[in-house]
C-alpha cells in the first residue's frame, strides 16, 4: 500500500505552483496550472493531479511545452474566438478565451472557442464546469496523440480524445457533468500502472497485434481499447474533427506523445462550445433539466455523471486530499534542485 500524505487544497496549489516555477514556467502559466491541479485533486481524479506535475516540469525543461508562452486571442467571426496557445499550456489560453467566450455566448446565444498549438489540458470537465457555473451549457473537446486503432485495424489513428458536457444547475454547480474519453480507460491510468509495475485489467489496452493484454508496458506499445468497440472509435473521430480539424491543430496521427521527452511540442487542440439556454429553450430549460435529473436521483442508488466528483469536492474542502507521498517527494526534489 502506497504511503499517503493529506494536504489542503491550498497546499496542493502551492506545491504545484512552486515546482512549475522552479522548472521555468512563468508565474501566470504556473498559477493557472496549479489552480487546475488543486481542483483536479479535489474532484478525486488523482491520475491527472499532482502526479502530472513532474511530467509538466520535465516537458517545460525539455521544450515539449513552452512554459513562458503567451496565448494570442482573435475573433474572426462575431461568435467565433480563436486562441493560439503558442505551444504553451492550454490553461492560459482557456482562461483568456473564457473571459471573452462567456459574455459572447450570452450575447449571441451561442459562441465557440477554438484553441490550436496547444498541449494536454488535463481534466476536460474542469473547464466545461466553469461554463456551467456561468449559466451556460458547455461542450468541450480535446484531441490527443494517436493511441486508438480503428475497427479492424491495429495501428493507432486517433487519441483517447475526451469530450465533456456540463449543464448548469440550480445550486450554481453543474447539474450534469459528463467527462469521458473514447477509450475504455484514460491512457494516464495505464501509464500510472506502468510506473508502479502493476498489471491492468483485461479490456483496457491491446498489444501491437491488436490482442488484449494485462501488461501496461505492452499496452502502451500497442493501443488503447476503445470504449464500446466501434462506438468508441466513432466518438474519437468526432472529437478529432472538433478539436483538431476545426481548430487548425495537429491531428493525433502527427502529434508527438504527451509522455516522454521526444518529438517537440504536440500542438494539439481544444474546442469549447457555449450555449445560452434561454436563447433556444423557450424559457423552461431549468424545469426540464430538473425533471431529467430528478428521474435519476429518485431511484435509490442511481447517480448522474458528475455526482461522484461533487461529493469528492465537498469532502476535499473540509478534510483535504490524501496524495501519494512518493509523488510529493519527486515534486519537492524539483523545487529543491532550483534553490
Amino acid at each position: 500500500m502506497a504511503e499517503m500524505t493529506t494536504l489542503t487544497l491550498d497546499q496542493i496549489e502551492d506545491i504545484a505552483f512552486r515546482a512549475l516555477r522552479a522548472a521555468g514556467t512563468s508565474e501566470s502559466n504556473a498559477r493557472a496550472l496549479a489552480v487546475a491541479t488543486a481542483a483536479t485533486e479535489a474532484d478525486g481524479v488523482a491520475s491527472h493531479g499532482l502526479a502530472y506535475i513532474p511530467i509538466y516540469c520535465e516537458h517545460v525543461q525539455c521544450g515539449k511545452v513552452d512554459g513562458t508562452a503567451t496565448p494570442v486571442l482573435s475573433q474572426p467571426r462575431p461568435a467565433a474566438l480563436v486562441a493560439d496557445a503558442a505551444t504553451g499550456f492550454p490553461h492560459a489560453a482557456i482562461d483568456a478565451g473564457f473571459e471573452r467566450l462567456i459574455p459572447l455566448a450570452k450575447e449571441q446565444g451561442v459562441a465557440v472557442l477554438a484553441i490550436r498549438n496547444s498541449y494536454n489540458c488535463g481534466v476536460l470537465g474542469l473547464h466545461t464546469a466553469r461554463l456551467a457555473r456561468a449559466g451556460l451549457v458547455g461542450l468541450g473537446f480535446t484531441n490527443a496523440p494517436a493511441s486508438i486503432a480503428p475497427s479492424g485495424g491495429s495501428k493507432p489513428v486517433v487519441g483517447t480524445n475526451p469530450f465533456s458536457l456540463a449543464v448548469p444547475g440550480p445550486t450554481g454547480e453543474p447539474a450534469i457533468l459528463i467527462d469521458q474519453s473514447a477509450s475504455t480507460i484514460a491512457k494516464s491510468e495505464v501509464m500510472k500502472h506502468a510506473r508502479e509495475g502493476t498489471s491492468i485489467p483485461e479490456g483496457w489496452a491491446l498489444d501491437p497485434d491488436g490482442h488484449p493484454t494485462t501488461d501496461p508496458g505492452v499496452g502502451l506499445k500497442g493501443s488503447m481499447a476503445p470504449s464500446g468497440g466501434y462506438k468508441g472509435v466513432g466518438a474519437a473521430l468526432l472529437v478529432e474533427t472538433m478539436a483538431a480539424a476545426l481548430t487548425g491543430a495537429t491531428l493525433g496521427i502527427h502529434a508527438s506523445p504527451f509522455s516522454g521527452t521526444a518529438g517537440g511540442p504536440p500542438k494539439t487542440g481544444q474546442l469549447f462550445l457555449a450555449i445560452a439556454p434561454e436563447a433556444t429553450s423557450g424559457g423552461d430549460f431549468a424545469d426540464r433539466i430538473a425533471a431529467l435529473t430528478g428521474a435519476v436521483h429518485d431511484q435509490p442508488g442511481a447517480r448522474l455523471p458528475g455526482d461522484g466528483r461533487a461529493v469528492a469536492r465537498a469532502r476535499a474542502a473540509l478534510d483535504g486530499v490524501a496524495v501519494n507521498s512518493a509523488t510529493l517527494d519527486r515534486i519537492n526534489a524539483i523545487i529543491d534542485a532550483s534553490q
